[in-house]
């Protein structure tokens, strides 16, 4: 799409580049421009997501608006599914369920908007709450918004504004439109049509779906019961066959076994303490040796220990925020071994481990202290483990 009007794009990642091509007059700015940034410009300012709105720019900038608010006037009907944990998955079951139907998926999930297909049917956006916090205009048509949990405390400086940013798109959506969100928030005003829940149970009886046809268990069973929603709105259809030929990505409660035929998780993608909680629910009568910690982005973890308390586990703790980890291990009289690294940390598991006992890394934290994305440590701990002698 190419379009008469000059606009600026804070940020010169995958989004940024996007754009660049999209429209005729685009300039990317990025940290390094401070210095010929002009702050009296009246131009469309578009932030990439990931630019916090503390940014000397973003505070020196007029018209600032969102990526999805650059295309609101020609996005299609649109599904925006967004909360804590699970936004990835969902996004992609929907696009399992609806491919057939005609639609595309993007957003946070790897396309950018200016990628995809303007003459689609539907578009399936899975949406942060970073790219709501600057999104002033832009609605989607049915909004998923799966549980909300303490995250990116750092970036939106509290857990209230990260929750507003999260109820945000319920401001701009109008009568005739659906969002399906957590119970807690049934009292928050919107035009649209609220449907809430609170837990699988609810949605299944609001949709007739039949939760034992689903081969899916928990965290996963959530995210397919949203996606059968969704599809049982727009077509009244569920395809429980469908849903359930869905492959899982990798590096989400990823069973695997070493030499030894001892049962390992690799949970890398849980980056909060939401996730964690939510991956150890189907190992609760297990001995669970738990790898925690990273870089935390300023979340309370008391509540993880909260429930961790209730499990028979032993921590190993690595990372950022391990001091912080081991003081709440002994608050809450969990034991625990200081391990720094990942290495350090299989490493030890492998020496206490039993048949019967699992290894699991779910760290309840973000990973770019020590590596490159949470798939790059969730390779690493693979291969730490796969390495493992069988003597």
């Amino acid at each position: 799409m190419k379009a008469n009007q000059r606009i600026r794009v804070l940020g010169k990642g995958v989004t940024a580049k996007a754009i660049e091509e999209a429209f005729d007059d685009v300039k990317l700015y990025d940290d390094s421009d401070f210095g010929t940034y002009d702050k009296s410009s009246n131009d469309l300012t578009v932030v990439s997501p990931g630019i916090m709105p503390s940014n000397y720019m973003v505070k020196n900038s007029n018209n600032i608006i969102s990526e999805y608010d650059l295309f609101a006037n020609i996005i299609p009907f649109s599904i925006w599914i967004s909360g804590t944990n699970g936004k990835t998955t969902t996004t992609q079951m929907c696009q399992q369920l609806l491919e057939k139907r005609g639609s595309v998926c993007g957003g946070n999930i790897g396309t950018p908007l200016a990628k995809l297909d303007k003459n689609a049917n539907l578009w399936i956006l899975e949406t942060s709450s970073f790219t709501n916090h600057y999104t002033n205009k832009a609605k989607p048509n049915l909004y998923l918004l799966l549980p909300i949990s303490e995250d990116h405390i750092t970036w939106h400086g509290s857990f209230d504004e990260y929750k507003k940013a999260k109820l945000k798109p319920l401001d701009f959506m109008v009568e005739g439109e659906i969002a399906i969100i957590p119970d807690e928030y049934k009292d928050y005003k919107s035009d649209a049509k609220i449907i809430t829940y609170k837990n699988n149970d609810c949605l299944c009886k609001e949709f007739g779906i039949e939760k034992d046809k689903i081969k899916f268990k928990e965290p996963f069973l959530l995210d397919s019961i949203m996606a059968l929603a969704s599809s049982k709105i727009l077509f009244d259809e569920v395809d429980y066959e469908l849903i359930n030929s869905f492959i899982i990505d990798q590096h989400k409660v990823e069973e695997f076994y070493d030499k030894k035929n001892r049962l390992w998780i690799d949970d890398s993608k849980a980056t909060n303490i939401d996730a964690t909680i939510n991956a150890l629910k189907p190992y609760g009568n297990k001995k669970i040796n738990l790898i925690l910690g990273g870089d935390d982005k300023g979340a309370n973890l008391k509540p993880l220990f909260e429930e961790l308390k209730n499990y028979d586990i032993t921590i190993f703790a690595i990372g950022s925020n391990e001091e912080k980890i081991l003081n709440l291990s002994k608050e809450f009289g969990i034991e625990f071994f200081g391990m720094k690294i990942l290495k350090n940390a299989v490493e030890k598991i492998d020496q206490i481990s039993t048949p019967n006992s699992i290894g699991m890394l779910s760290p309840a934290a973000a990973s770019l202290d020590q590596f490159t994305s949470y798939k790059h440590r969730g390779e690493e701990f693979k291969n730490l483990v796969n390495s493992l002698s069988k003597n």
